[in-house]
């Protein structure tokens, strides 16, 4: 079978990785890296082993698939050149950067019987695949992400730079567990500004229609760099740590599962000394379990799912209407932190934490 014939478009701090990783996938024959700015498509064109052009036009003839990492609110335009040449296509999260465009993505590709995958890369990060499977019926679930600023995607918030890749993962593990789509009801959120016109730390509360609630926390003007989900439910509670690759469980251990709780063995008179202990033994109250993590690239795993969903003519793992619900959310929150108003007078609006900076005069 002869391989894909691929494009980058957009190659810059995430693009030319697209390109490096695709350069070398089996199956795969990159043609272009597609950039205004030739000195980013070029060296992008030189690490994949294929010709650089400045208009991704000019190759849409030449192609079979393309990677779209363009800014957000491009996405529409490049994606529908593409889908009408008859190119399957992934593009980048957010999908797009309003729902109408996002709609109007998806309904080009279900149109045309086009494939269309989504960048939720978190999907394909080890850590999150080793957990997913231990996750039944969540009752409830706190991410947090942070990251020091990256000036970048500075057109955007932190919900559709930061959080979006929480609320996709709690939307999938919510459906995953009811095997139906999990609606969000009710959104809660704040959030401030600090670095320039859009909120840049977000707090929100999501209520599910499976009765789950998913407390998010996005923060990108931090010191440091964090990547944590943790989910609660009937079975126990599972933590993952994203960044570290790292996945715990606590869960009912031998004795809990028999009925007894360690605040009934103590009022029935057994000593505090032997009760500790006994939490986290082997045969005892609670289980603590290290689960192990594969080794392998989250954006490489994402980009052969791909790859592979236009040949075996599949769906993607992160389809075009996951990544609209996805930003469906995002929209929600982003809308229920510009209506919250802060009480104290000396913030200047609805979500800006500093004072406006003084003008020269």
């Amino acid at each position: 079978m002869s391989p894909l014939r691929a494009a980058v478009i957009g190659t810059g701090a995430l693009g030319r990785h697209h390109a490096r990783i695709l350069g070398g996938l089996e199956g795969v024959a990159m043609v272009a890296a597609c950039d205004p700015n030739e000195t980013l498509g070029r060296a992008a064109a030189e690490t994949a082993g294929c010709r650089y052009v400045a208009d991704y036009r000019e190759i849409l003839g030449d192609i079979d698939i393309a990677s779209i990492v363009v800014p957000t609110g491009l996405h529409r335009r490049v994606a529908l050149d593409c889908l009408a040449a008859g190119v399957d296509v992934l593009v980048e999260k957010p999908i797009a950067g309003t729902l109408a465009d996002g709609q109007a993505i998806v309904d080009e590709a279900r149109l045309l019987g086009r494939t269309l995958a989504v960048g939720h890369v978190e999907r394909f990060n080890p850590t999150f695949e080793a957990a997913a499977p231990l996750v039944r019926r969540p009752k409830y679930i706190r991410a947090e992400r942070t990251s020091p600023y990256a000036f970048r995607s500075t057109d955007i918030s932190a919900v559709h730079d930061l959080m979006i890749h929480d609320i996709e993962l709690v939307l999938a593990l919510a459906a995953e567990s009811a095997n139906a789509p999990a609606e969000v009801t009710r959104v809660e959120a704040m959030g401030v500004c600090l670095c320039g016109g859009h909120p840049d730390v977000v707090q929100a509360r999501l209520y599910l229609s499976t009765g789950c609630i998913a407390d998010l926390v996005a923060n990108r003007v931090s010191p440091t760099v964090t990547r944590e989900l943790q989910t609660w439910s009937a079975e126990g509670s599972v933590t993952m740590d994203l960044q570290q690759r790292t996945v715990t469980r606590f869960a009912p251990g031998p004795r809990v599962a028999a009925g007894e709780l360690p605040l009934d063995a103590f009022v029935a008179g057994v000593p505090v000394e032997e009760l500790k202990p006994a939490l986290f033994a082997d045969d005892g109250f609670f289980g603590l379990t290290d689960v192990p993590v594969a080794e392998g690239d989250a954006l490489t795993a994402e980009l052969a799912d791909f790859a592979a969903a236009v040949v075996e003519q599949r769906l993607p793992r992160v389809t075009g209407e996951s990544g609209l619900a996805a930003l469906r959310v995002a929209d929600r929150v982003l809308a229920s932190v510009e209506s919250h108003r802060w009480s104290d007078a000396g913030l200047t609006g609805p979500n800006v934490l500093l004072p406006p900076r003084r003008r020269a005069a």
